[in-house]
């Protein structure tokens, strides 16, 4: 054997011995001094499965004395093992016995990967790459630090203090270490992981810094426990990103209710005057200035009134996307004040529509007489196809109840769109005659083929954006394609996750890069294996058999939704109160001191002073009633 080999089994046998003793201690057990020795009659192995299985193994020889009773041990732990999972190569119990350094190593090493990493597959690879994947993450700020393996890109100590910097920046000053002092930044790592995160010294500073190859399953043994203890920190949550993401929530609906109350107010205002001056405009009898008249209605028509049909269907859309996301979080409805309804709007609109007809009668009379039949012919298509249009578009806006059922509703609209486009042909050809016979006004109807396909284009679009709306506040359940980069990135609604672009950029490309074969889904390794990579630390089997019960298999739709409920922060009524308790120290109000030190941001305070019930205190300045507006606010 090279020394290079004998080195590294040492280095394994110290750094796996000191991992095993680890889950003895903790768990009442005397240490061991040597896997050899101390493996070899089973006793110790059982206590170890039972630790790391949480489970008895029932009755067994506890004191051992021929080797058939060892053996007997040392078999009932084997098949413990071989029973969660795990495959165990060329060992048997007489191995363990005999101790039989080398494949005891083996046999460690696998149990690493399997209770400490995550499930394993063939020789650990996944789980090697997720974990890899992780510290590459983490430290990729820290210039000075390129993690590539697991073995000499760590012998320097820089990446353990980056490790440490990265999640606990009051633990060490990173800029000021000696970037050349590789045995004073190993000893300081190892030193504040110990003291101050609980992670045990599995090595020694010798066997990082005085190799020229560390050996690979130790450190990623020892590198495993960075994992586990920063992963837990990384998902903590604290009572101020709660009030805060509270905050944040009403203050957009607050927006989007003042955004919503002064579009309307303009769009009524503009319709009273455009129907003043109508009323107030006088036809001189000219041919000319009718003619000029005739041009300025086309011309509105052309480009005022679709702007405000544009405005309309958008106000719509907005009134429908507040009231959702207030149900969505259990708010109470918004209803907006006297006049601004939707209903109000309408009748505004029917009302424009018959001034506008109006205005289009006199005109016409003042050019030429029209051919009737022909007319009427065009006007019965045109307004029994705008009344097809409304009706739809007012079955649109007024699709309510759970998101779910807003979705088939919004689906069965779409598939009634190819009749409509039939009929706008029909439309177009009876338009054809009325040009060929030179009629260009028509009293019976305000509307042109044009007219009604600019209306059909925008109840298109107003059916897409509702379905997109749905989709989104429903958490990304339609079907994605791998290239439809544009349609995943809309999968998770802002308003709705603490997911940022960015993270479910990163979402995506961890899909893909454990996406071996490029099936679009991920076995139980490869899952096991991104998770890990995220930083999520969870029961990868239980996980595993809920996907595949929900979705049939871990495809990019069902892992996506699954990082979307590790993440997502669904606030309740009563975690709110929690939360402003924390920040109060249980008094019945809050101060602005107390949300200072929570360390809100500076919009949030305004925001939460302005809407929070509040009583004048001549000492601490007013205080915050904040159990009445929860009350308030919460249905």
């Amino acid at each position: 054997m090279d020394s290079l080999e004998t080195r590294s089994r040492d280095v394994q046998e110290r750094t796996f011995c000191k991992w095993l003793n680890t889950k003895l201690e903790s768990n009442g057990y005397p240490a061991m001094t040597s896997l050899v020795k101390d493996l070899s009659d089973g006793v110790r192995l059982i206590q170890l499965m039972e630790i790391m299985g949480d489970v008895s193994l029932g009755r067994y020889n506890k004191a051992p004395r021929i080797r058939v009773q060892k053996a007997e041990n040392v078999n009932k732990a084997l098949e413990f093992i071989t029973s969660r999972g795990v495959k165990l190569t060329n060992i048997g119990p007489e191995d363990i016995i005999d101790g039989n350094l080398k494949l005891i190593l083996g046999m460690i090493w696998t149990l690493i990967l399997r209770f400490t990493i995550a499930d394993i597959s063939e020789e650990g690879l996944s789980a090697k790459e997720g974990l890899l994947l992780w510290c590459q993450r983490k430290t990729e700020p820290y210039k000075e630090v390129n993690v590539q393996d697991f073995s000499s890109s760590w012998s320097d100590g820089l990446a353990l203090c980056a490790l440490i910097h990265c999640h606990r920046p009051d633990l060490l000053n990173y800029d000021k270490l000696d970037k050349f002092d590789r045995h004073g930044n190993t000893t300081l790592a190892f030193q504040i992981a110990a003291e101050h995160l609980n992670i045990p010294q599995l090595l020694e500073v010798e066997d990082l810094c005085d190799s020229s190859h560390p050996d690979e399953r130790s450190v990623m043994t020892y590198i495993a426990s960075f994992f586990h203890a920063f992963s837990s920190m990384d998902q903590a949550e604290t009572v101020s990103r709660r009030v805060e993401k509270f905050a944040e929530l009403m203050q957009s609906v607050w927006v989007s209710q003042n955004d919503y109350e002064r579009r309307v107010r303009l769009l009524l205002s503009a319709w009273t005057e455009m129907q003043t001056s109508w009323k107030a405009s006088l036809f001189t009898g000219t041919y000319t200035e009718a003619r000029d008249r005739s041009a300025e209605f086309a011309t509105y028509k052309h480009t005022t009134k679709r702007t405000w049909v544009t405005e309309k269907q958008d106000i719509a859309t907005l009134f429908g996307n507040v009231q959702t996301k207030l149900k969505t979080y259990g708010l109470r409805e918004y209803v907006p004040p006297p006049g601004h309804s939707l209903l109000d709007v309408d009748d505004a609109w029917k009302g424009l529509l018959s001034s506008e007809a109006q205005r289009s009668r006199a005109i016409n009379a003042e050019i030429r007489q029209i051919k009737e039949k022909l007319r009427k012919k065009f006007a019965d298509i045109a307004n029994d196809f705008e009344q097809r249009l409304h009706a739809i578009s007012s079955e649109l806006t007024s699709i309510d109840g759970p998101l779910e059922v807003q979705q088939t509703s919004v689906q069965q609209i779409q598939t009634r769109l190819p009749q409509l486009a039939e009929a706008l042909d029909n439309v177009a050809d009876i338009e054809a005659e009325c040009d060929a016979a030179n009629i260009e006004e028509n009293d019976h109807t305000v509307f042109t083929c044009q007219d009604l396909q600019f209306e059909l284009e925008l109840l298109v679009q107003s059916i897409s954006k509702k379905i997109a709306f749905i989709d989104n506040q429903v958490g990304g359940t339609v079907n994605l394609s791998p290239s439809s980069t544009e349609t995943r990135h809309q999968i998770v609604s802002k308003n709705m996750t603490n997911l940022t672009p960015a993270q479910l950029e990163q979402f995506e490309s961890t899909f893909r890069y454990f996406d071996k074969d490029e099936s679009n889904t991920l076995n139980q390794s490869e899952m096991t294996a991104a998770l890990a990579s995220l930083g999520i630390d969870d029961d990868m089997d239980y996980i595993y058999d809920q996907l595949l019960g929900e979705y049939g298999a871990v495809n990019f739709e069902a892992f996506i939704n699954l990082l979307v409920e590790i993440t997502e922060d669904q606030t309740t009524a009563e975690q709110l109160r929690e939360a402003f308790r924390g920040i109060a120290s249980d008094k019945p109000y809050v101060t602005e001191l107390d949300l200072r030190i929570a360390h809100l941001p500076v919009s949030a305070i305004e925001f939460l002073r302005e809407a929070i019930p509040k009583t004048p205190n001549e000492t601490v300045g007013p205080e915050y009633d904040y159990e009445r507006w929860l009350d308030d606010v919460f249905a």
